[in-house]
């Protein structure tokens, strides 16, 4: 395996490991009625599983798949969108607790393999 693609597919696997503590971290926030700063941390939140998923699409190209259901967190950025979009703080703290941090504890990372 090629040394760019294990750094890769290591910071992947570290993201992935502190999703569930920044959807804490949004829950807190929405919940506390500080909605500037869940927002702000929603938006990285967004960015940071389209990285994934491009991530994802391009070692797959290179031949090192994972089985990272890209449909299933596109589901949740529209409930998200939606929620935000009727401004309803509370149904959006409860998709980040009850859906995306337990989805995403789940996830299974990159194997890395020795070399």
């Amino acid at each position: 395996m090629e040394k760019q693609h294990r750094e890769i597919m290591e910071s992947y696997n570290e993201y992935l490991k502190v999703i569930p503590a920044g959807c804490e971290s949004i829950v807190a926030l929405l919940r506390e009625g500080n909605n500037e700063e869940a927002l702000k941390l929603i938006l990285h939140f967004s960015e940071g599983v389209s990285w994934l998923g491009e991530v994802n699409r391009l070692l797959a190209c290179n031949g090192i798949n994972n089985s990272l259901p890209i449909g299933k967190i596109h589901g949740f950025l529209e409930e998200i969108n939606d929620g935000l979009g009727i401004q309803d703080y509370l149904l959006v703290a409860d998709i980040f607790e009850y859906e995306i941090k337990q989805f995403f504890e789940n996830v299974i990372p990159y194997e890395m393999t020795a070399n």
